[in-house]
């Protein structure tokens, strides 16, 4: 006795409801085959079922206006146009934002706010008031550094004429007292702790300085002697002497004379002589003479320079004979051995 397999009768049958009915051409009627169908997907369904289509109609009724999507050719060579399934991209999408910073973007959506009147005002003053003490910060150092003064009268010609602008570098003969840094170890400043920045005075420098005579009158001289020269000048030729070595001025103009006296003795500098009334009050002194010798009042006249009413170092030039001219002041450099070379 055999027993029928349940399982395999169960397949049997399935497959028997789900395949399709054979074809017997002697006892089946004849059915025409179905029109093809496109598949179209539905805004709602993800995937729906299949769609019918009217071929006789134009294409433009049958996409309606709207954003279609092409199905492939049916069996007549024909398009048919469907609606855009909800899962297709978007064809008109929004163009690309350029990223802008937070200004122009406050800008471009009108949310920029401006400070109120008042604020504006507070803000105009207080940026003007930085500009005015600023430029007056400039005046001053600028004041402190250099001075123009004007050339009155012949004593410098031919060096200088009269009515010409000069400026003056009054840092030229600036100081700096190295004791300040005595309170730094390893450090001593020595028995003379004042000390020139650029240099001190040179014989030959054209010097603006105010008059011991005058001291409310500024003078403009070329310096002679230094501390410690001796100067004296010849009453016969009118040459002038420094420690005994005459002097080559190519500059001057006339014959250098001497009325009371014709030898001049300048103190050594940091001297009881030089502070003394034989000097001129100061630590350093100095024997100046103009360039135009018949019609100068300088040093001849008895009296010598302090260092501190030195004003400073004739720099350049930039008005002469009334239009402007730049070009450096005449300062000559004057090559004369000192006292001890001179003995020698």
């Amino acid at each position: 006795m055999t027993i029928p397999d349940d399982d395999e009768d169960a397949g049997a049958v399935e497959d028997a409801a789900g395949s399709p009915p054979d074809f017997d051409p002697l006892l089946s009627p004849w059915e025409p085959s179905p029109a093809p169908a496109a598949f179209a997907l539905d805004d709602g369904d993800e995937l729906a079922g299949p769609s019918w289509h009217a071929y006789d109609s134009p294409l433009s009724e049958r996409a309606g206006g709207d954003d279609v999507w092409w199905e492939a050719p049916d069996s007549r060579g024909l398009y048919s146009a469907q609606p855009q399934p909800s899962w297709y991209p978007e064809l008109h999408q929004p163009r690309y934002a350029e990223r802008l910073p937070a200004g122009q973007s406050q800008l471009r959506t009108d949310t920029i706010v401006l400070p109120r009147a008042e604020r504006r005002w507070l803000v105009m003053f207080r940026e003007v008031a930085e500009t005015l003490l600023l430029a007056l910060l400039i005046f001053l150092a600028m004041r402190a550094s250099f001075q123009n003064f004007k050339v009155e009268g012949h004593s410098m010609d031919p060096s200088l004429a009269d009515g010409e602008f000069l400026i003056v570098n009054k840092l030229t003969y600036a100081e700096i007292d190295l004791g300040m840094f005595d309170f730094l170890p390893f450090f001593d400043a020595g028995d003379n702790p004042v000390h020139y920045l650029w240099g001190s005075p040179e014989r030959g420098d054209i010097i603006v300085f105010r008059a011991p005579t005058s001291p409310d009158r500024d003078f403009i001289k070329r310096i002679i002697g230094l501390p410690g020269d001796k100067v004296e000048i010849d009453q016969t030729s009118g040459q002038v002497k420094v420690n005994e070595t005459p002097l080559t001025e190519t500059y001057i103009q006339g014959t250098t004379s001497c009325a009371q006296s014709c030898v001049w003795q300048v103190p050594r500098e940091d001297t009881a002589e030089s502070r003394g009334p034989t000097g001129c009050g100061s630590n350093a002194c100095y024997f100046v003479l103009g360039d135009n010798r018949q019609n100068s009042s300088d040093s001849r006249q008895g009296w010598l320079v302090p260092k501190e009413n030195i004003v400073g170092k004739a720099l350049i030039t930039y008005w002469h004979e009334g239009e402007p001219e730049l070009q450096f002041a005449p300062n000559h450099s004057v090559g004369i051995v000192d006292q001890a070379s001179a003995e020698q």
